[in-house]
């Protein structure tokens, strides 16, 4: 079988560092799959803050995930500090990819991911286009 391949761009568009605390532990006692799952939500959460969105404004639309992708690269544990390097792809009509690179503290490479996220309207419950000031914003930082 086929293994899930993510690639990493060459350019950044914003890092975050986030401890993985004791929760985030499995019963094999390394940094459990659906933690790290949580771990690129928070990181996207701060990725979005660092533009002036969030999760539920994104210049006046919503996003709503509609794909995850993970490679797992290695063990993480209790009080690594973990560094995600993000990068937004793929912009379309109604939405981008976002690309994760996860590295330990030292510098040891722990995950590569990727979300599909697009413009969502909760209220409507239909996609709608990507804004153009968020594209903007975007291509420029690119």
């Amino acid at each position: 079988m086929p293994r899930v391949q993510v690639d990493i761009p060459d350019h950044i568009h914003f890092t975050a560092c986030i401890p993985v605390r004791i929760t985030d532990l499995n019963y094999g006692g390394h940094l459990g799959n659906d933690a790290l799952l949580s771990i690129l939500h928070e990181a996207r959460v701060q990725l979005l803050q660092s533009f002036g969105y969030s999760e539920m404004d994104l210049g006046g639309a919503s996003l709503i995930m509609v794909d995850v992708a993970i490679a797992y690269k290695g063990e993480a544990f209790y009080n690594d500090l973990l560094t995600v390097k993000m990068a937004f792809n793929e912009l379309s009509k109604y939405g981008f990819d976002i690309t994760y690179h996860v590295l330990s503290q030292h510098d040891k490479e722990i995950a590569r991911a990727k979300t599909g996220m697009l413009c969502f309207n909760y209220k409507e419950r239909k996609l709608m286009p990507l804004p153009d000031e968020v594209k903007s914003k975007i291509e420029t930082k690119a």
